[in-house]
């Protein structure tokens, strides 16, 4: 059984219109964020809370299953609930697409991942020839065919990162593109040897609960949201040559934007 670490958890308040398995769950919530109980520890037991707070069961049980929906731990069967340790956060930084960085040979996700001091993988990729979804079609102004480009990132080992990438097929075919390795840069930089500068991108950005798809792809725990980024390419003819699907375990970043205030 664990020992409950001294000074770790108050005691309850009789006076408060708070629901007590709500106040147990705010004490074990702000121990946890306080690093009390730190990554990967085991909590007490349910039996420990009991005599701890005076309550039954049902009602830590209840408060654990707050901190459960909320992705802050996780429950092993037959040996305990455990803090979740939360993947390395990244910047998704507004200059990520910047040329210098393709001239340096690096990807976007290549540079952020170095920047915050982690370790970038991809470990899975799927190429295939289709024919676009009715929103990527009207995205990319109506081709029959595209590449698609499916892939899974991670940072230290965890993944973060679910992306597909659509490119029209008469763009990709034949090219270092259609690989499974395009070269030092990635797609942009062939993209752009090829004569397809590129001018701007345009991002939409929301925030959403995940499908069952991405829970198992991207490991998530119950209530952790995702970010789904669906983001357009476009050269400096305003054709645009790439849209790229993105879907992001919400607790591994933080959007960093710089906007100009002309």
């Amino acid at each position: 059984m664990a020992t409950l670490p001294s000074g770790a958890l108050g005691t309850l308040d009789p006076t408060s219109d708070r629901a007590v398995f709500r106040q147990i769950a705010d004490q074990i919530r702000d121990a946890i964020t306080t690093g009390r109980f730190t990554e990967g520890a085991k909590l007490p037991s349910e039996a420990e809370l009991v005599e701890h707070y005076g309550v039954s069961r049902m009602t830590v049980r209840n408060a654990l299953g707050v901190l459960q929906g909320e992705g802050l731990v996780r429950a092993e069967h037959g040996k305990g609930v455990f803090v979740r340790p939360r993947p390395p956060v990244r910047r998704l930084a507004s200059d990520r697409f910047a040329r210098r960085h393709r001239d340096a040979g690096k990807s976007a996700f290549t540079v952020e991942a170095e920047a915050a001091g982690s370790r970038p993988e991809m470990d899975s990729l799927e190429l295939r020839e289709e024919r676009p979804s009715p929103d990527v079609s009207a995205r990319l102004d109506g081709p029959r065919r595209v590449l698609a480009r499916r892939r899974r990132y991670l940072l230290d080992g965890r993944p973060v990162e679910v992306t597909t990438s659509y490119l029209p097929l008469d763009i990709a075919q034949g090219t270092p593109i259609a690989e499974p390795n395009p070269g030092p840069g990635g797609v942009y930089a062939r993209l752009e040897e090829s004569g397809h500068t590129l001018d701007h991108f345009d991002e939409e950005i929301r925030a959403r609960m995940p499908s069952p798809h991405e829970v198992r792809a991207l490991e998530l725990a119950p209530g952790v949201p995702v970010i789904h980024l669906i983001r357009t390419a476009f050269d400096t003819a305003a054709r645009p040559v790439e849209v790229c699907d993105t879907v992001m375990a919400a607790d591994a970043y933080v959007l960093a934007y710089q906007l100009p205030a002309d």
